[in-house]
């Protein structure tokens, strides 16, 4: 008899990129990465464990530009030209390395690995990842979620009403489109709650989302429970605090598992070793030198000097760190029982891309800990926040506290000296976007396009990883581009909208570029109070 729950959370996201003016771009590797390495090896893990009567449960994410990538045309039709050209590489370093049987074998991992995934990309799933992942959904397997429209940080734009309801509910209805029906929660873009957000979430529908630890332990009045129970806002949504112990075990890359010296190294990729004329067919049109994926190499240490990965090696290593990771969430939620009296829930929430990209052997470590808990049968079972609610309630009422994820928890990655800059245009931009909404209610031709694509743009550089970026200095200039570039189409839009001179070539342009949300409404930005909330709140039953 289970005496509490898991509940593991994978937020997959990244930034909407797409570049049809050019040939090739090296940003739009991010995806390819990301489907090769994370999507598709989770989904086939989950297939796995479905095909082999494993029973499981789990909530994942899926960011509105996410999804709105890997249904794109454009992007599916360079995935495959991507991976293609992997595929012929690897056949070439088999060939090339048979007098070295160790590279032989690496080599023909990543041709396999690269193989498979061409394959489950075309034939298996029709191009169409979201919908293999809703396979997992109507199964009752995953509990599919949203997440902002472009993953604004909305304790930013608390003062432009318009901007977070549109962020919202405009996630709302990206999911709805692709997935079928309405999502039940949410996971807020960098966990970034602040006091009201609730009532936005609760009008678009919204019946749970997920905060860090110190947005429930903080939270007034004192949760009862902690964070191992969720906590219902004013507005009735229901709150689940991050579980820090677990969270650690598998995020840290110093204390967690994915620092262990036998798994793959993330940062030393063997293409850097060759031949540049060799190798110059698999990089972009530009010719530029990149990482290509293939990491030959273990972790080892710390040391410039590594040593060759072993797949075998690393492979058990997977199936001791995931029953390592059940036992000790049994003894943690056995002392948690006790302690407080009732089955507790522990939510260990991670970036979707940890698995797979910058954890290898991540798929195969989920999987195992799948296998691990469906075999013990013991006082951990893995359920979503939905079946939680459903079977454990009602819950403690009690408003979280304004938080973040990331360094210090309070929003300081968003907000600091190296990208302060761009929230005065961002705000100036939210307050004009419903300025346009509002002036022009019932706009047709091409000012309705124009307000479509103004709406377009604003969320476009609302998305909170160009701060990231620029915080952390990683492609840095890249971050700053999008945001001016996209600052400065929505300013000429506003400008031309109100002198009534949209041009056609100009919009036509942008349109064609930044294509995310096609079937958008900008009258979303006209309604500009935040939402009221309800006089009392009430105990959430099930």
């Amino acid at each position: 008899m289970e005496k509490g729950y898991l509940s593991l959370v994978l937020h997959a996201h990244l930034p909407y990129v797409r570049h049809p003016e050019y040939k090739s771009f090296l940003e739009e590797d991010w995806l390819f990465e990301a489907i090769t390495e994370t999507y598709i090896p989770l989904i086939r893990a989950f297939q796995r464990l479905t095909d082999d009567g494993v029973d499981f449960r789990m909530t994942l994410s899926l960011s509105p530009p996410l999804v709105a990538m890997l249904q794109d045309p454009l992007l599916q039709e360079r995935y495959i030209g991507h991976i293609s050209r992997l595929i012929e590489l690897t056949e070439k370093e088999m060939d090339r390395n048979r007098a070295e049987p160790r590279l032989r074998v690496l080599a023909g991992m990543y041709h396999d690995l690269f193989s498979d995934c061409k394959r489950a990309f075309t034939e298996d799933y029709g191009l169409d990842l979201v919908q293999a992942f809703r396979t997992f959904r109507d199964a009752g397997k995953l509990d599919l979620v949203t997440c902002g429209a472009t993953h604004g940080y909305l304790p930013l734009m608390e003062q432009f009403p318009g901007a977070v309801r549109a962020q919202i509910q405009l996630a709302v209805e990206s999911h709805t489109r692709a997935l079928g029906s309405a999502p039940a929660g949410i996971w807020l873009p960098e966990c970034g709650y602040f006091p009201g957000v609730d009532a936005y979430l609760a009008e678009a529908g919204i019946r749970y989302t997920f905060v860090d630890t110190h947005g429930v332990l903080n939270a007034v009045p004192k949760p009862k429970y902690g964070p191992y129970s969720p906590i219902v806002t004013p507005a009735g949504v229901a709150v689940f605090g991050r579980d820090f112990e677990s969270s650690k075990q598998v995020w840290s890359s110093k204390e967690g598992y994915p620092g262990d010296p036998h798994y793959r190294d993330f940062y030393k990729d063997y293409s850097y070793e060759l031949d540049a004329e060799y190798i110059r067919p698999y990089l972009g049109h530009d010719g530029i030198r990149k990482a290509l994926g293939l990491k030959f190499y273990r972790i080892t240490g710390e040391t410039d000097d590594k040593e060759l990965y072993e797949p075998e090696v690393a492979r058990q290593r997977v199936i001791e760190h995931a029953a390592n990771f059940v036992f000790n969430r049994e003894h943690q939620i056995e002392h948690l029982h006790d302690v407080i009296g009732k089955k507790p829930i522990v939510v260990a929430p991670y970036d979707a891309e940890l698995f797979g990209h910058w954890w290898f052997e991540g798929p195969l470590w989920l999987e195992a800990f799948f296998r691990k808990v469906y075999e013990v049968q013991g006082s951990v079972r893995t359920c979503t926040p939905m079946d939680y609610m459903e079977r454990e309630g009602p819950f403690q009422t009690a408003r979280p506290f304004h938080s973040s994820w990331g360094y210090k928890g309070y929003s300081e990655v968003w907000l600091n000296t190296s990208n302060h800059y761009v929230y005065p245009h961002l705000h100036r931009a939210a307050g004009r976007m419903t300025e346009l909404a509002k002036a022009h209610p019932h706009a047709e031709g091409l000012r309705l396009r124009a307000l479509n694509q103004a709406a377009r743009e604003l969320l476009l550089a609302q998305a909170s990883d160009w701060a990231f970026i620029i915080k952390t200095g990683t492609m840095a200039e890249y971050a700053h581009k999008r945001t001016r570039a996209h600052i400065a189409r929505f300013t000429r839009l506003y400008e031309d909208i109100r002198n009534n001179r949209v041009e056609e070539e100009f919009l036509h342009e942008i349109e064609w570029r930044d294509r995310i949300f096609q079937w958008l409404d900008y009258r979303i930005y006209a309604e500009d109070g935040p939402p009221a909330l309800p006089e009392a709140a009430e105990e959430m039953t099930a």
